[in-house]
């Protein structure tokens, strides 16, 4: 009889050990109505027994009583106590997702997409996760807009959290990184960090947008901004060219790629207008070498790397003209001194005055 006993107190315990188990695998629902409270429906248990079980239970309405009547800092209050008190049960995730949605109402958007996150971390099989992303996703979007948050001391507008929002974007595409909410992450960070002046990091988000997501609809458009983001840049044909070459990479991978965008003539234009820059600036370096140091060997090579880089271009037709120039005054030049000889002597120049 002892022996019974015990294997019968022995599964008693495991049964009880298995229904805090429950709310992480999603075998129950908690259903709310106003005619009877929160119930949980499925045949499952709450994950709590007992008066531990009642007092979350009665916590729940209260807080859900609070919300209904509108005291929306004394639910958001309670159903944090309740995720605290309560993490195992099935009340936990829901209490975080009402006290997000009750946050969000009042413009506590930080917070909200805390809770969100909560949910996400610690509850990562709840059936809500699709909508849950999809909520950080606008609240990112809203911060990254410009959205101020609640009223400071009741008087004044919140502050706007741009960084905040380019952080949160980064959260959702590890949070859910197959989903159509990444490629759109990616580019809200890019447009966000050129918003701030970022330009390297706006490069680095849509570099990774094209490499990790190259098949998505957001591609064609990723290419293109890389390209005007290269070009923007650009200081000059006087300055290093390496910005420039990138942008004329990008354009010219976007029309290859994306023959039938609807931003085509777009990228035709900035591919001409950097094509341009970087022949201007071969131009320059053989202006320098021909009228600065008479060095024709040098200028015929800059000259011929300005036909090169933009052949049939007026530009191009400009760097033809020099060549004919610098060969004109070559010609004129007279032979270099053989190895072992003396130059010829320079002829003298009488002043008179």
């Amino acid at each position: 009889m002892r022996f019974t006993l015990a294997r019968l107190s022995a599964v008693i315990c495991l049964f009880t050990g298995l229904a805090g188990l429950l709310p992480s695998v999603g075998r129950a629902d908690l259903v709310w109505t106003k005619e009877s409270g929160w119930r949980v429906e499925g045949g499952a248990l709450s994950g709590l027994a007992g008066p531990e079980g009642r007092n979350a239970l009665d916590q729940m309405n209260k807080a859900r009583s609070a919300e209904e009547a509108g005291s929306r800092r004394s639910a958001v209050k309670s159903y944090q106590a309740i995720a605290k008190r309560y993490p195992n049960s099935i009340y936990a995730p829901e209490a975080l997702y009402r006290s997000a949605r009750l946050r969000l109402a009042g413009k506590d958007f930080v917070k909200a997409f805390e809770d969100y996150q909560q949910v996400l971390s610690r509850y990562p099989n709840t059936r809500r996760f699709n909508e849950i992303i999809g909520e950080q996703y606008r609240i990112a979007s809203a911060l990254l807009d410009g959205a101020r948050g609640r009223m400071l001391w009741g008087l004044l507008p919140g502050f706007t959290q741009r960084d905040k929002a380019l952080e949160f974007f980064e959260t959702i595409l590890s949070n859910a990184p197959y989903s159509d909410y990444a490629p759109l992450s990616l580019m809200n960070i890019a447009r966000g960090h050129q918003k701030l002046g970022n330009t390297e990091n706006a490069i680095d988000a849509l570099d990774r947008m094209i490499n990790n997501y190259g098949q998505s609809l957001l591609a064609p458009d990723a290419y293109l901004k890389l390209a005007q983001t290269h070009a923007s840049l650009v200081d000059g044909p006087f300055y290093d060219q390496g910005a420039t070459k990138e942008s004329i990479t990008y354009y010219t991978d976007f029309m290859l790629l994306f023959p039938g965008d609807t931003n085509i003539a777009l990228a035709e234009k900035g591919l001409d207008g950097m094509k341009t820059m970087l022949a201007e600036s071969k131009i320059r370096m053989a202006d320098f070498y021909f009228y600065k140091r008479s060095n024709f060997k040098a200028a015929r090579v800059f000259y011929n790397e300005a036909i090169t880089a933009y052949p049939e271009s007026a530009v191009a037709a400009k760097a033809k003209a020099r060549l004919a120039e610098v060969e004109a005054k070559a010609s004129n030049q007279p032979p270099p001194a053989k190895p072992g000889e003396a130059a010829p002597a320079k002829k003298k120049r009488f002043f008179f005055f």
